[in-house]
């Protein structure tokens, strides 16, 4: 058991941005807001058998790495852990947690470390889900994001993260809710930015009053943005404006614009999504003769970037509505002939409905947190076994971005050890600065 009076040297960061220490026992002992290489003295408040996890009382060798945060709600508000770390450091740990995890994991290695991806530190965030808590008490509105383990609304007028326009609509966010007939039944604002549109989506379990709806609209055009109303799931999100515009996001380098719902998963940091797919396409080189499928496409993010050089596209996903709206999205570009989209249950996949699909040269995968076990092991079985999908040849390329490096590791486990693939580079993405979340993106090649 740790004392309080014990100076525990941090050796690490573990992957929820805290420090790892061990004490006199060897007991790994975790740390929230320390640093390595500084010394500290903590207080424990939850013991296992091989761990336990704990907070700062004192500290008396301080990192070089450690900075002064920027936002003032910093050990508050939960949206960032991270902010206390210098931002170099910061990815330079992501890129090393990669780096273990494949080999703790998997006991793999890229043969090529890749440069990790970074770009802005602050006013990255375009999207975001804010909590609308009214106060009774305090007789007081809060929108933001929850405190640090707790279901608490954070008392917050600005977010550092957040583009400074976005920022700068919290508190009249807070007065807007303050003001409506029905502000203790309105949990949530959904928020999603795109190329010349802000859209606000409202969440809300009772029906909206004619003055409330009048509020809204009365905003949208103070403020420039538009609302969205979600009466209940994701599938009823309309627009409170019908004639608004839709939302878009650009691939300038590859001429193309994206349609999207302020519901549909884009990622949040487009300017870092746009230096993730341009390196994706170089690390996937497609050739006008090639054929390429697209695992978990979404909207099309990385299909129509590579419908511009291969022959053919095959975008793939679990729900019939996003595939139509990457059909959608094909058509806009000019890209319909190119690629072919279909709605699978990717987590169900087996050999034979992988060879139902047909041959592909090269693979890109981007798959949610789960990773992508069921293809990699349809794949493992095809390798082994040639009987299971007859006259199958497996892709000589998979370009894999991940945001999860465990189930990352997992996948490459199975791809190299089974497959017969061989890493042959990986590196990270800073996708969400001043988090402990790290994305990545891996190659794979296999010569026969």
């Amino acid at each position: 058991m740790t004392s309080n009076t014990e100076w525990l040297s941090v050796e690490s960061l573990d992957l929820e941005g805290q420090g790892v220490a061990h004490n006199a026992e060897g007991k790994v002992v975790f740390i929230e807001g320390a640093l390595p290489g500084e010394q500290v003295q903590v207080s424990v408040h939850r013991r296992k058998n091989n761990w336990e996890q704990a907070s700062i009382v004192a500290r008396r060798r301080e990192s070089s790495q450690r900075v002064t945060p920027r936002c003032r709600y910093f050990g508050t508000c939960g949206g960032c852990k991270m902010q206390h770390f210098q931002a170099g450091a910061q990815l330079a740990t992501k890129q090393r947690a990669l780096e273990d995890g494949l080999w703790h994991l998997a006991k793999v290695k890229p043969e090529q470390v890749l440069r990790p991806i970074e770009g802005p530190a602050w006013g990255y965030r375009y999207r975001a889900r804010l909590s609308v808590r009214y106060v009774a008490k305090k007789r007081k509105v809060l929108v933001g994001f929850h405190e640090r383990k707790s279901s608490y609304v954070t008392d917050m007028d600005s977010c550092e993260v957040l583009p400074a326009h976005l920022s700068a609509l919290l508190s009249p966010l807070a007065e807007l809710i303050g003001g409506m007939d029905q502000r203790e039944r309105l949990p949530q604002i959904e928020v999603a930015v795109g190329d010349d549109t802000v859209a606000l989506v409202l969440r809300h379990l009772e029906a909206l009053t004619a003055a409330d709806l009048q509020r809204l609209s009365d905003f949208a055009v103070q403020h420039a943005v538009q609302w969205w109303l979600q009466p209940q799931g994701p599938a009823t999100v309309h627009r409170l404006d019908a004639s608004a515009p839709g939302l878009t996001y650009s691939l300038p380098e590859f001429g193309i614009t994206m349609h999207f719902k302020p519901t549909d998963f884009t990622q949040v940091n487009h300017q870092i999504n746009r230096v993730l797919v341009a390196r994706a396409m170089r690390l996937l080189d497609p050739h006008s003769d090639e054929r390429v499928i697209d695992w978990f496409c979404g909207l099309g993010n990385f299909t129509l970037p590579i419908a511009t050089r291969a022959r053919e596209v095959l975008g793939i996903e679990g729900s019939e509505p996003l595939v139509e709206r990457s059909r959608e999205n094909a058509v806009f570009n000019g890209l319909a002939a190119k690629t072919r989209f279909r709605a699978m249950n990717l987590f169900e996949i087996d050999a034979a409905a992988l060879a139902g699909l047909g041959h592909a040269d090269k693979w890109l995968v981007d798959p949610p947190r789960e990773g992508a076990f069921a293809l990699a092991k349809a794949l493992v079985d095809v390798a082994e076994d040639s009987s299971v999908a007859p006259g199958y040849t497996l892709p000589k390329r998979i370009v894999y971005v991940s945001c999860n490096p465990a189930t990352l590791a997992r996948d490459a486990g199975l791809l190299v050890h089974q497959a017969g693939y061989v890493l042959a580079a990986a590196g990270a993405v800073n996708m969400f600065p001043h988090t402990a979340h790290v994305e990545s993106i891996a190659v794979f090649d296999r010569s026969s």
